[in-house]
């Protein structure tokens, strides 16, 4: 919201200079964007009155003329503009003046006629972007005065970046309640006075969507003068407010929305239908906007229809078919109050953002809609002229919105301010805010002005006391209790160790949208479906991601794009599931690498990523926190199956039996389908699953000697080494110490569906040194399990 500095003192004027007046308005909660001057610097110009307008003698599209500004002498200035005549008054530069852009007015002569000064247009003087010509004034601008003064442009205009809590504020009048109300001065607003009809002509009115729009005012004006300009100072309160002067109408529409908060909007009343109908739009129906924008209407948006069908989108902006034009003579006024519920969301669905759905999005004063024609009505006569009708008031009483009366204590009032301000304040703030109040015991029974929304709760009156009387006048207090300090428990998980693990082992983290493409999401997570978005930002961010890979692939094929053929990336962050409860939100940590499993080097062969490499990073990340490794942490890695991975390349990470994680390379269907070059491997793990660690425990060593047996056994191909590993460590029973696999072989001198594991066994006892015949046995007892088990045999 942009306004004028001077137009809000025209209603309340507190003893504060620009900048106090933009803290305070700051402090109250109504955050001060900017404030600018409301016209570049310039001087020397003042009002002059055109005398004489003749010919240059010498250049066809120049005219001599004779100006007064009441000085000694009339002046004589040449002037291109096609618009000047005789009688108008218009601005002058005089000899000596400096306009924008440090222009300085010289005496010049062109081609061999002198001129004494400059008629200025408004882009001169930096009051607007274009012109056709100069700037012509009132009537009633005095001779020789100085244009700057006479205009006020030694003003500020005050931007003010709103929460969306805060429609009341969207105007003059709602600002100068609240400056009103800081300053404990009187506000003075202007006051609308009823028109008398002066005809019984009224437009037919049908609220077909009463919950949507329970009430619509319109009035019908005829015999306006269409070749009516807007008056000057008007047209100047608009630019400094950010809005375009246009016409008549729609500018004495736009005034009074910037003045009350009450969007507005004109019909030419010849081009209506029979009548007016409020109501949901139809099934294809179709509507050309004021802004040449052809759109096919959607089911749920209202529009303000007649007979021949839509003529604007309610709220948001007017048709073409209706729109006031330069022959228009008769109109009809608008001012109605839209459900905020039902407008927002619609102007962005349809790619538009316009001053009205700004507002009616936020909520528009339900009791407004009158004041806001009467007054609409009283700048247009004073402008075009014109009879008007009697004002038609249509209502739906059950559907407009009541503010419910609120209970304010004033004991809960200081406990939750720490401050203790006197009722008489309290009392004196509320009233100056538009609230009724009822003293009851303790407090007050307040009722807020229909404006505030915001206006809900207890506390929400609280915090309007708290912020009018200034948050800078609450004490510092210092809390009393003993400060209790919490250690981290020594096993618990620490995310920003894992990060900087993940990021010591090359991978980089990224941070991506909660939000995903729905076609992607599909792919990855087919028969799942996700939470979709009531107001997503575009069409390829719609729905909440199921995982951390949505992101991670998109930022890959991104990378690739850009020739970074190694991409090892990494994200933690939250992936939204639906479960019995309704949406799951569970953190998760997630990668992804695509290429080289180190960066290329003089010192070793490129080796390609593939799943034990991956692997490897997966297991120093889930053994983070435990003793003993990923062997000792109760987690396992399963073999799977997802649709979003290869078949034979994907495993589920288990601890202590439930699925914890996902890991595996992605489909090479799926990976051409996203144009991603080699191989693409993933995992997701969830942070709950590496919160319990387990504490380090002294074990004392061993005083005897480890012997390690070698053993090459020939088992299934579809056989896992985990299997393996478990079996031989529980028939090895407390003598092994460690086991390892140092080759697995698949070839000559093995049969089809077999594989050869060399295993090595470490053994050694704590209290005595192994004989042979222990040793012998406890190999023996390794070997006949395992051939019960997985049909093993030695290898020749």
């Amino acid at each position: 919201m942009r306004f004028s500095e001077s137009w809000l003192r025209e209603w309340v004027n507190p003893p504060v200079d620009s900048r106090t007046l933009a803290d305070q308005l700051s402090m109250a909660g109504l955050e001060v964007d900017s404030v600018t001057a409301a016209a570049p610097a310039f001087s020397g110009v003042r009002v002059g009155l055109v005398t004489h307008v003749e010919p240059h003698p010498d250049a066809v599209k120049l005219r001599v003329c004779t100006v007064d500004v009441a000085a000694a002498a009339p002046l004589q200035i040449i002037c291109g503009a096609a618009n000047v005549t005789a009688g108008q008054r218009v601005p002058v530069a005089t000899i000596g003046a400096v306009l924008p852009g440090d222009l300085k007015i010289k005496r010049a002569k062109l081609r061999g006629v002198e001129s004494f000064g400059m008629i200025c247009s408004a882009v001169e003087l930096g009051l607007a972007e274009t012109s056709n010509g100069i700037l012509p004034l009132p009537a009633g601008a005095p001779i020789g005065a100085d244009f700057r003064a006479w205009l006020g442009l030694d003003d500020v205009c005050i931007a003010v970046d709103l929460t969306p809590d805060r429609g009341d504020c969207l105007s003059i009048a709602g600002l100068a309640r609240e400056v009103a109300a800081i300053n404990r001065v009187h506000l003075t607003p202007v006051a609308a006075t009823p028109v008398a009809p002066a005809t019984d002509a009224h437009f037919p009115v049908r609220l077909e969507a009463p919950t949507a729009c329970p009430r619509y005012a319109c009035r019908i004006i005829r015999g306006i003068d269409p070749s009516a300009e807007t008056p000057l100072w008007m047209r100047e309160r608009l630019r400094r407010g950010g809005v375009r002067s246009i016409s008549p109408v729609v500018d004495v529409t736009n005034y009074v929305m910037l003045e009350l908060g009450q969007p507005m909007h004109g019909f030419d009343l010849g081009r209506l239908d029979q009548e007016i109908r409020v109501r949901l739009a139809e099934a294809r129906e179709q509507l050309t906007l004021l802004n040449g924008d052809d759109i096919v209407l959607r089911p749920d948006t209202l529009v303000i229809a007649d007979a021949a069908g839509p003529v604007a989108l309610a709220g948001i902006m007017g048709g073409s078919r209706t729109a006031v034009a330069d022959d228009t003579r008769d109109i009809l006024l608008e001012s109605a109050f839209f459900a905020p519920a039902q407008i927002a969301g619609k102007a962005r669905a349809y790619g538009l953002h316009t001053d009205s759905s700004h507002r009616f999005e936020r909520g528009v004063d339900p009791g407004l809609q009158v004041q806001a024609i009467e007054r609409a009505t009283e700048l247009l006569l004073d402008c075009v002229g014109g009879q008007p009708g009697p004002v038609v008031n249509v209502l739906a009483l059950d559907h407009l919105p009541h503010q419910a009366p609120l209970t304010l204590r004033t004991a809960r009032c200081a406990q939750i301010l720490g401050l203790d301000i006197p009722a008489e304040t309290i009392a004196d703030l509320l009233v100056r805010l538009g609230m009724d109040l009822e003293p009851v015991a303790g407090g007050w029974r307040v009722t807020p002005p229909s404006a505030r929304f915001d206006l809900v709760h207890e506390v929400d009156l609280i915090a309007d006391v708290g912020r009018i009387h200034g948050y800078e006048r609450i004490p510092v207090s210092h809390t009393s209790s003993a400060a209790v300090t919490k250690g981290t428990p020594e096993a618990a998980f620490d995310l920003d160790r894992a990060r900087l693990l993940l990021v010591d082992r090359g991978f980089q983290e990224v941070i991506t949208y909660s939000f995903v493409s729905p076609e992607l999401q599909a792919r990855i997570e087919p028969g799942t479906e996700p939470l979709v978005l009531a107001n997503p930002i575009s069409a390829d961010l719609s729905v909440m991601r199921l995982s951390l890979w949505s992101g991670l692939l998109h930022t890959a094929r991104y990378n690739q794009a850009r020739q970074q053929e190694r991409v090892r990336i990494f994200e933690t962050g939250l992936r939204f599931r639906p479960g019995r409860d309704g949406l799951r939100q569970e953190a998760v940590i997630g990668g992804l690498v695509i290429g080289s499993v180190d960066a290329e080097q003089w010192g070793q062969p490129v080796r390609p990523a593939d799943f034990f490499a991956l692997k490897a990073d997966v297991e120093a990340l889930l053994a983070l926190g435990t003793v003993g490794g990923v062997a000792g942490s109760g987690f396992h890695f399963v073999p799977a199956c997802h649709p979003a991975l290869h078949p034979g390349q994907s495993a589920l990470i288990e601890r202590d039996g439930r699925q914890v994680g996902l890991m595996g390379m992605l489909h090479p269907t799926l990976a051409a389908e996203l144009d991603l070059n080699g191989d693409a491997f993933l995992f997701e793990v969830e942070q709950a699953a590496l919160a319990t660690g387990t504490l380090p425990r002294f074990t004392p060593i061993s005083r005897f000697p480890a012997i390690r047996r070698d053993l090459a056994i020939v088992v299934d191909a579809a056989v896992a080494f985990g299997d393996i590993a478990a079996c031989v460590r529980s028939s090895a029973s407390e003598l092994l110490r460690d086991l390892v696999l140092f080759d697995v072989y698949a070839g000559g001198n093995i049969d089809s569906g077999r594989k050869s594991l060399a295993l090595g066994l470490i053994l050694q006892a704590s209290s005595q040194t192994l004989t042979d015949q222990t040793v012998d046995e406890t190999i023996a007892r390794v070997l006949d399990r395992l051939t019960s088990e997985f049909g093993a045999r030695l290898r020749d």
